[in-house]
């Protein structure tokens, strides 16, 4: 086999000394520039060089160097992911408020350890390869819960209104369409799982089923630990969401890049063997999921900075995976790169629970649209989401043939 070509393409642009100082100066995630939600690397940067945990105008700190955003990740007991209080002043008692402080990813021991453990048998290996042959049929739609084709039309409106409420600055019209959405999901899923078990129905390869056997609510056959039927429901529109979001974002992501860089997309389309890394370097490169949360359990360090109990800290996911200091000469893109120990999907107790999944996901869709299309090319001007916590695209039109 003839050797791969080279796959290391330069994208950063220059920016000044001046310049660089003036981004550390005006960053607050309150007030974020249209530069910034369109390219916010050039201000990580600068964080990361001159002020790598930035105090913040609100009193929170950002994260931007690879080191300290992992050993946040690994310190459960210090650092703290329950949001029943951070939540409460934009949510109030609403439904938002129920939603993301019932879902998983919001919460700690022992909550956080029950509810993963339940969802596990849906992210197996075994539970895994009965799914891929549906991904593979359907890689345009996806299929993980197992909803039903003809009722899919307004999940995508609801994932967006959902996530839309995380994002720094929340408006009384996105908080007004979050509630409604989460109202809207829930009495969907409602029905569906009422359902599923009027029908007795079960697909073992697709992950609502299982998550409706592991419930309180699903007769004799649940044993041990169980979920409530408010907890599958939350957690399923958290599943759902999250899966959707950041898979579909990270598709759109790693279809851009190759776009920007044909002689990667040349690359890894004459050596497909190749989609594994590359996906890891999209994940890398533009992480779907840009930002983390946590507040300090009690006075402790972060690098130089002491940073007292309470205190909120913002995870730069986005920065820490362009750390030069972990990844050499971060702002190329390389198909190849290994080692890659991207931050995309968090570490620790609260890494994301589907991320085997979201590779497979990526690892089929990408693969296919290489194998499918010999030409992909922007086909207009494509539009960014304009969101800091979650990065891609509202619109990419492309011309295939």
């Amino acid at each position: 086999m003839a050797e791969p070509p080279p796959t290391v393409t330069t994208i950063s642009t220059p920016v000044s000394g001046d310049d660089l100082r003036a981004l550390v100066a005006d960053f607050d995630l309150r007030k974020l520039s249209a530069a910034f939600l369109d390219d916010p690397y050039p201000t990580y940067r600068a964080l990361r060089e001159s002020d790598a945990v930035h105090r913040l105008p609100d009193g929170s700190y950002f994260l931007s160097r690879y080191d300290d955003c992992l050993a946040v990740y690994r310190d459960a007991e210090t650092w703290r992911s329950d949001k029943t209080v951070d939540f409460r002043p934009n949510f109030g008692d609403s439904l938002l408020y129920e939603h993301h402080t019932t879902s998983l990813v919001f919460n700690d021991p022992p909550y956080h350890t029950r509810v993963r453990k339940l969802l596990a048998p849906a992210f197996t290996p075994r539970a895994l390869r009965a799914l891929r042959p549906r991904i593979e049929a359907l890689v345009e739609q996806g299929d993980m819960l197992g909803i039903p084709q003809d009722e899919r039309a307004p999940l995508r409106g609801w994932s967006l209104a959902i996530l839309g409420a995380l994002e720094p600055v929340l408006s009384r019209e996105q908080f007004e369409g979050g509630v409604a959405a989460v109202a809207e999901f829930k009495n969907y899923l409602n029905h569906i799982i009422s359902r599923r078990l009027r029908d007795a129905a079960h697909d073992p390869a697709e992950i609502l089923s299982t998550l409706i056997g592991a419930s309180a609510f699903a007769g004799e056959s649940a044993q041990g630990e169980q979920l409530s039927k408010l907890e599958l429901i939350h957690n399923c529109i958290f599943l759902l969401n999250a899966g959707h979001e950041t898979t579909t974002n990270l598709i759109g992501n790693a279809v851009d890049l190759l776009i920007r860089h044909p002689q990667a997309m040349h690359d890894l389309r004459g050596h497909p063997e190749a989609i594994e890394t590359a996906v890891e370097e999209f994940l890398r490169m533009e992480s779907s999921n840009q930002l983390g949360n946590r507040r300090a359990g009690n006075d402790t360090m972060l690098g130089s900075v002491a940073v007292a109990a309470g205190s909120y800290v913002h995870i730069g996911i986005g920065a820490a995976n362009r750390d030069p200091a972990h990844f050499p000469e971060p702002d190329r893109l390389d198909i190849r790169r290994e080692p890659n120990r991207h931050l995309a999907f968090g570490t620790g107790i609260h890494a994301c629970a589907g991320m085997s999944l979201a590779r497979m996901e990526a690892q089929v869709a990408i693969g296919r649209l290489l194998a499918r299309f010999a030409r992909i090319e922007p086909a207009g001007t494509p539009l960014r989401g304009n969101r800091a916590r979650f990065r891609g695209f509202k619109a990419y039109p492309v011309s295939l043939s």
